[in-house]
């Protein structure tokens, strides 16, 4: 008998730390929970809420909304406790922002830090309607000495030992940006459960663990907060022992369709040559995308980009690619205003956040 210890699923038991052995039973449980979006919808300016990436820490709240309630308290001068009516009473605004997974691109990582086993997929652009947090901060009245807002969702369970809600914190001046919303719409209609119904934080221009959904307390504080997805979960580490840097904004991203047809099981593609229009979205949280470099077996060239169409949405890019017969390898990398160009090399950190290496497609042209 082996003394390898088991898992509750009969298999080895998980690694503690990256590996650069074949994705764990428990990592396939998680990617069937969380779903990436479909890289033919880039097409759309606006991804179907369907489409949309998702990732869910722990199961997604059953909440009644007429029992709901918001609590805004701590260091305030009044405390607010508000319906999901009162909410939508307030100014209304509507933002197309880009969201990411922060974990995006870490099944590319070798090794491979174990967790959500995203590609390069877990992203989605939509519309979010809500009213922008600053007002009712402004009304509960934050004092002096705060130093942090925190945010707390009703998702509740257990990482790494830890009983706990999924909670993240901003500090006051930048929680009092415009941008910053308490979102109860996505395209036009009310969030969905798995989207944070009835109320969900929303950060434009970070990665998503800090768009917090179904929220339903935020407080003021006068230190910053320690909380385990704030100060330990979500930072840049270089090994186990090191606390890292925290991650905040969203690296510079190009992706492009993949063109021609794919096979059902590795999804290589198959196209015939001659002409062939290629499209994409690039997006960064760190500046307004400046250009994109379509790629074809290590040699670039410049893409022509669409119009923005908001300060925190993706940009369409588009070229024309004269296919030859044979194998290739098609990419595509995105440079922002702040001059951070998409690395073809992989991110690579011990939890596997932030890996933004260009994307590789491989085709057969005919």
């Amino acid at each position: 008998m082996s003394d390898t210890p088991l898992s509750i699923f009969g298999r080895p038991s998980l690694p503690k730390g990256p590996t650069e052995g074949p994705l764990t039973v428990e990592e396939l449980q998680l990617a069937a929970r969380n779903h990436a979006m479909p890289l033919e919808a880039l097409r759309y300016d606006i991804t179907p809420a369907g489409l949309h990436y998702l990732l869910i820490h722990f199961d997604i709240p059953m909440i009644d909304p007429a029992d709901w309630r918001l609590s805004i308290e701590g260091l305030v001068s009044r405390r607010l406790e508000l319906t999901l009516d009162d909410i939508r009473a307030r100014p209304r605004v509507s933002l197309p922002v880009t969201l990411e997974c922060a974990g995006n691109g870490r099944s590319r990582l070798h090794p491979r830090p174990v967790s959500q086993p995203w590609v390069t997929e877990a992203v989605g652009t939509a519309l979010w309607t809500g009213t922008p947090l600053s007002g009712l901060l402004a009304e509960a009245g934050v004092q002096a000495d705060a130093v942090e807002i925190v945010f707390t969702g009703a998702d509740h369970g257990f990482e790494k030992g830890e009983e706990l809600d999924y909670a993240r914190s901003l500090p006051v001046d930048y929680a009092n940006r415009p941008e910053i919303l308490l979102a109860y719409e996505m395209n036009g209609q009310p969030l969905l459960p798995q989207h944070g119904f009835p109320l969900r934080l929303l950060v434009p221009g970070w990665y998503g663990m800090a768009s917090v959904k179904w929220l339903n307390r935020i407080e003021a504080v006068n230190r910053p907060f320690q909380g385990y997805y704030q100060a330990t979960n979500y930072h840049y580490r270089s090994g186990p022992d090191d606390p890292g840097t925290p991650v905040q904004r969203i690296r510079p991203r190009a992706l492009l369709v993949p063109p021609g047809d794919p096979d059902f099981l590795t999804r290589k593609r198959t196209l015939g040559a001659g002409p062939c229009r290629i499209e994409g979205r690039a997006w960064s949280g760190e500046a307004p995308i400046e250009r994109v470099e379509f790629g074809v077996d290590g040699g670039w060239t410049a893409a022509e980009l669409d119009p923005p169409q908001g300060e925190f949405a993706w940009r369409r890019w588009t070229c024309v690619w004269e296919a030859e017969p044979g194998e290739h390898v098609l990419s595509c990398r995105a440079i922002d205003a702040a001059g951070n160009i998409q690395p073809i090399e992989p991110n690579w950190n011990w939890i596997g956040v932030g890996n933004n290496m260009a994307q590789a497609i491989p085709v057969t042209v005919r």
